[in-house]
């Protein structure tokens, strides 16, 4: 099993950016595929960024593509959701989530496949 603690939220204004944090605990971090979604008020779960277990580059969603900068840690068991140039629109909680299924590019953007989560932080952008 595996605990997640996210932390780095806050209010932003538009341009502005903050870099988002998501501790892990247990001892098999490395082998854990990582992600980050986002939930606006009145919205479903949307995917951001995923990092594969044995991945050397994340993938992103287009909507945050160039924008977004997901990096892992493994020694730290640590994520990281660098935000740069953020918009209103960016305003959600922000949640990190993991699992050890193998799972397509396509399960990796999808937040059923993901067996653990933390508990969000909000992150507010005003305009």
């Amino acid at each position: 099993q595996v605990q997640l603690v996210e932390s780095g939220g806050g209010l932003v204004q538009a341009g502005g950016s903050l870099r988002l944090s998501c501790a892990a605990s247990g001892r098999t971090f490395s082998t854990y595929n990582m992600a980050w979604f986002r939930q606006a008020p009145g919205k479903e779960r949307e995917f951001v960024a995923a990092f594969r277990w044995s991945g050397i580059v994340p993938i992103y969603a287009d909507s945050v593509k160039g924008q977004f900068t997901m990096s892992r840690d493994n020694a730290e068991k640590t994520v990281y959701l660098q935000m740069n140039s953020l918009k209103h629109e960016d305003t959600a909680i922000y949640y990190c989530a993991a699992t050890r299924s193998q799972l397509t590019t396509q399960g990796l953007r999808t937040p059923s496949e993901y067996a653990y989560w933390g508990q969000g932080t909000q992150v507010t952008v005003s305009s």
